[in-house]
């Protein structure tokens, strides 16, 4: 039996995880309006894995070449085959779900309407929003005068207007207009009457008021198509010597707006010889990339569905908790050197990371602040608080990444505000991305130095705070703070070589302690001993690990997976991997946390980290992972696995049986991100 048939190609577990998000929006226990938002993740995630992963092997196809990662089963073209059947599969469960929703919606007095649908009162209300509104963003491009499709914006909706004169069919023209979704919102609510709420998508709002567009022109008849490109999304890095990387970062940005088209998808309703001329205009080939949908595009947008109607049709938000050592008068610093402390978030306030950076940027013995900084809220109050921080004489310094997949334009915005402020701005470490999620504050105190930190699994964020789960450390251990002031070390003298005990640390030392951790096990399995390890992430790809792990298994480790995302590992399979079980929890929450647990002969190994298993997190980016030592944080980080273990409401099998819902017979139904917040809250007491 081959170990490589017991793998699963990387990109078909990720469709299998966008499937599992599928599952959400088809998921009865979930209110309608959450279900429509499971929608939009599932259009922002597709969009996504065909800008970056369909994209990458469109290019291997081009240029006959062969990935550089393993478990691809067959060639490039054989695996874009299999995606584009499997799409296929997800795009029909999509339109079928879209459908029952709507119609659900309406037995609810809610309902989306199109331009057909308007009243004669609802149009005059259309007609001046459009005027006033929509109108102004509006401007048609005519398909004549277009060079070629790197002249349309990728992630945009377009309508392709079909203007002919009903006298002289014959003479026609298409225009191409950029559905303005960027400054106006996609939804419209309409005056509600009777109880009953209407919905209207920019794109009818748009159609219905079309004659007010071209009513100057020849043309007496319009009809109008969606079309949408997705472009390759990977950046091409100038090696100009005499560019700045901030400068270089800047123009690959730019470029990526003309990258070329991996898909384009267009409303099956528009005739066949309109769509002929825009595919012969705009250059498009490929069967593969040229798709036939629905009348909308871009479904993202239905994330940001409005909350209308009757509350049962939304989840009730849980208002985050204070942190019990945290919510009582005095200082951050004074707690922490009594005690380390782990929040939970999005279950537990963010408020308290801009709290500590608030009072550090006040407190007259802090010396300097140092952080790391990967993807910021739009309006981010972490950036307030170290230019505060700055304004206030600490000497800050920001590790601000550039190459932030998506975020590039924003990081490169938040740098130049950074440095106006006379913050200190690190923009790259040479060949290596910086992933970690760290917090260094330097105090004064008693004649001798304090160092404390802030160790996280995800992003200093208040945004995605309230929606990813993530755990974050707050500690003034010295053993953990000298070693995260050699991460920064790193990031100031490039190549410095460091050695660690306390912090796992990629690309110099992780993937080896976690080959140690692995095979320590494996020691105490041979030896008849207890030997168990337990693991959350988002994604397991990397090949050496996950043969590390099946190894393990079969040498009679038992080995616990909760992955979110991408799982190469076949588990549970008779006579292979029995002894490893996955599960896979999609929820309200994303889960994004990463955690993992040791047996080590009874004496436990934990931490959490901001690195997946994934080849680029080991070999190619600065993570890091902490050791936790409080014996509180201990118990509670093993609780919280120990109730996603159970969950039997929002866990799915990632093993030989895909995507199916777990059943624990005889055992209660336990949703795990709701136990846990019911965890926490009662620890506050």
């Amino acid at each position: 039996m081959k170990q490589e048939n017991h793998f699963t190609n990387r990109e078909i577990s990720w469709l299998h995880f966008n499937e599992r998000v599928l599952q959400e929006a088809a998921d009865d226990r979930n209110p309608i309006i959450e279900r429509l938002k499971f929608l939009g993740i599932f259009s922002n995630n597709m969009d996504e894995f065909f800008r970056v992963r369909v994209a990458t092997l469109s290019r291997m196809v081009k240029y006959n070449t062969r990935p550089p990662y393993e478990f691809l089963s067959g060639s490039p073209k054989t695996i874009l085959t299999e995606i584009n059947d499997f799409i296929q599969q997800l795009r029909t469960q999509f339109d079928s779900i879209y459908q029952e929703l709507i119609q659900l919606l309406a037995e609810y007095n809610v309902l989306v309407i199109n331009e057909k649908q308007v009243s004669a009162e609802e149009g005059v209300f259309i007609r001046e929003y459009f005027s006033e509104k929509v109108r102004p963003h509006l401007f048609p491009i005519l398909l004549s005068n277009l060079h070629n499709c790197r002249n349309l914006r990728d992630k945009f909706v377009y309508f392709a207007v079909h203007l002919y004169n009903k006298k002289t069919p014959q003479k026609d023209e298409i225009a191409l207009m950029e559905l303005p979704t960027d400054m106006i919102p996609r939804f419209v609510e309409l005056p509600t009457s009777e109880g009953v709420h209407k919905i209207i998508l920019l794109d009818d709002v748009i159609r219905y008021c079309m004659k007010d567009m071209f009513a100057r022109f020849e043309y007496n008849a319009q009809a109008a198509y969606t079309i949408k490109f997705t472009r390759d999304a990977e950046l091409d890095l100038d090696s100009d010597i005499s560019m700045s990387f901030l400068e270089i970062m800047e123009k690959s940005v730019k470029q990526r707006q003309k990258g070329s088209p991996v898909r384009f998808i267009y409303d099956k309703a528009i005739p066949e010889t309109v769509l002929k001329r825009i595919e012969r205009k705009l250059e498009l080939k490929g069967a593969d990339n040229v798709v036939a949908s629905g009348r909308y595009h871009n479904f993202k947008d239905f994330i940001f569905f409005p909350k209308i109607g009757p509350s049962e049709l939304w989840d009730s938000s849980n208002p985050p908790l204070e942190h019990k050592h945290l919510n009582k008068p005095g200082s951050y610093f004074e707690l922490l050197r009594k005690r380390d402390v782990m929040l939970h978030f999005p279950y537990q306030s963010f408020h308290h990371i801009i709290d500590l950076i608030r009072e550090a940027s006040l407190d007259t013995r802090v010396i300097s602040i140092k952080m790391t900084l990967y993807r910021l809220a739009k309006k981010s109050n972490v950036i307030n608080a170290l230019i505060s921080a700055a304004r206030n004489g600490k000497n800050v310094t920001v590790f601000m990444e550039i190459q932030a997949r998506f975020d590039e334009s924003a990081n490169i915005k938040w740098s130049q505000k950074l440095q106006e402020e006379g913050i200190k701005v690190i923009h790259s470490v040479p060949g290596l991305k910086v992933h970690s999620k760290l917090l260094l504050i330097t105090r004064k105190e008693s004649r001798r130095i304090m160092y404390y930190a802030n160790i996280s699994t995800g992003n200093y964020n208040e945004d995605t705070a309230k929606i990813y789960a993530d755990d974050a450390l707050l500690t003034a251990d010295q053993k953990i703070t000298r070693e995260v002031i050699k991460v920064f070390d790193l990031f100031e003298n490039n190549y410095k070589n460091e050695t660690f005990r306390h912090l796992l640390v990629s690309p110099t030392h992780m993937r080896r302690r976690f080959y140690r951790l692995i095979q320590n096990e494996v020691k105490f399995a041979k030896a008849g001993k207890p030997a168990f390890i337990t693991m959350k992430l988002n994604n397991l790809v990397d090949p050496d690990l996950a043969r590390k792990l099946l190894d393990a298994g079969r040498a009679g480790v038992k080995i616990r997976l909760i992955v979110r995302g991408i799982c190469v590992i076949k588990a549970g399979i008779s006579g292979f991997s029995e002894n490893i079980e996955a599960y896979s929890i999609v929820d309200r929450f994303l889960e994004h946390s990463r955690v993992f647990v040791f047996h080590n002969g009874g004496d436990e190994k934990i931490f959490i980290s901001s690195a997946d298993f994934m080849t680029r997190n080991l070999d190619r980016r600065i993570e890091v992972a902490v050791s936790i030592y409080s014996p509180e944080i201990r118990k509670e980080l093993k609780e919280m696995l120990d109730i996603q273990w159970h969950d039997n409401v929002k866990s799915r099998s990632i093993s030989e049986e895909i995507n199916t819902y777990r059943i624990l017979p005889d055992q209660p139904l336990t949703r795990s991100q709701d136990d846990i917040y019911k965890f926490l809250k009662k620890k506050m007491s």
